[in-house]
């Protein structure tokens, strides 16, 4: 029999990863260019393999765990990401170096999405807010790895700093390896027909949708929010960095609230209050002059976008316990892929109107969030 918090915890810790994995690439960015003397092209192509082995890695994790349950994917998972590690940190051309970017995307992926499904099935109540906790490891990991690459930059060479963190990937992955999980869902054979039936399902559907908007929203946040800081404000770059980890500190927090003092408060009251952080954030963000409100702004923003994953999946579970693992493959898939899309697009608008456009396209994904979420919430009402 396995053991709830121990379960709990290796999850916290497969996310950690996953948010460091996340942003690694963009830590040791400069240094990579140098090393393999790559052009701001070939650098480009390197940088968008990863999104793609993520999204790889999400749509795979769901049928894999429904049939053989989580030990082997989490473990093979780590292995892989140890590989994209010491890979990164150590191959000396392009073409190995995708290769092991691509393995490092697929990993990632499928710890995300597993962790995930993994905390919603063994939470027989309050998924949203045990959802919400295992995201404050993803935000610790996020922080965590810029903050140690800086600091150790000086006494250490960035291959020396990844090769280390592969190597506590790996034991991770041994550690996945000695616990025992939840058993596998579907141990006399996946169910074909009940898994092409979620693709007609209409609250999945719409789930899947708002998760497209919402991870393209925290995709352009991360991506461009310090160039709109340093265009509009005329701001240092370093401050504007301080501004971008304000947003990533407002959601973390606002999801340790979440999963704490705000567990018994209901997720359309949550969603409501989330909404309205959400929108006051983009307020100040458009009109503030002064830099400390865009900060305020981009906290409140953070704050805001919190809860929209966590509740999310949490439907998706309760609603489809016995193969909430390929549930949670469709939905983060579609997910996944609004923030390539949606981050593609911004790149056109910035490139032909200007970053101004950024709090725009903000505001006006909000609003379709908002209307996605109130007929989520009225479907979900009718069905029970």
């Amino acid at each position: 029999m396995y053991k709830k918090r121990v379960v709990f915890w290796a999850a916290c810790i497969g996310m950690l990863l996953f948010g460091i994995c996340l942003i690694t690439l963009g830590s040791v960015a400069s240094d990579l260019r140098i090393k393999l003397q790559l052009d701001a092209m070939s650098a480009g192509t390197l940088f968008s393999i990863m999104p793609l082995g993520i999204l790889t890695g999400s749509l795979l994790f769901g049928p894999i765990v429904d049939k053989y349950g989580y030990r082997i994917l989490l473990s093979v998972s780590a292995i892989l990401m140890f590989a994209g590690f010491e890979g990164i940190a150590f191959s000396s051309s392009i073409g190995l170096m995708k290769i092991f970017v691509f393995m490092f995307g697929i990993g990632g992926g499928a710890v995300n999405g597993s962790t995930n499904a993994l905390v919603a099935d063994i939470s027989d109540k309050d998924k949203g807010a045990n959802l919400s906790l295992l995201g404050v490891f993803f935000g610790i990991g996020a922080l965590g790895m810029p903050l140690i690459t800086g600091f150790l930059k000086n006494r250490f060479s960035f291959d020396v700093i990844l090769s280390v963190v592969g190597i506590v990937t790996l034991l991770t992955g041994i550690f996945f390896i000695l616990i025992k999980f939840p058993p596998p869902k579907q141990i006399q054979g996946f169910p074909i027909t009940q898994s092409v039936s979620l693709i007609k399902d209409k609250v999945l559907i719409l789930i899947a949708f708002f998760l497209f908007f919402q991870s393209g929203f925290e995709g352009i946040m991360n991506n461009w929010t310090t160039t709109y800081i340093v265009k509009q404000q005329s701001v240092q770059q370093s401050y504007a960095l301080y501004a971008l980890s304000s947003f990533v500190c407002g959601m973390t927090i606002m999801r340790l609230i979440s999963g704490s003092i705000f567990r018994s408060v209901s997720e359309k009251k949550l969603l409501i209050f989330s909404f309205g952080l959400l929108l006051t954030g983009l307020i100040l963000l458009a009109t503030g002059n002064l830099f400390i409100l865009s900060v305020t702004g981009l906290i409140l923003v953070g704050a805001g976008l919190a809860s929209g994953f966590p509740v999310m999946l949490g439907f998706v579970s309760s609603r489809f316990a016995e193969i909430s693992g390929t549930a949670f493959s469709i939905v983060l898939f579609v997910a996944l892929f609004g923030n390539v899309l949606i981050n593609y697009a911004m790149g056109i608008i910035v490139q032909n109107f200007g970053v101004k456009h950024l709090v725009t396209v903000a505001f006006a994904e909000s609003v379709i969030m908002i209307l996605l979420c109130l007929i989520i919430l009225k479907n979900l009402r009718s069905n029970n």
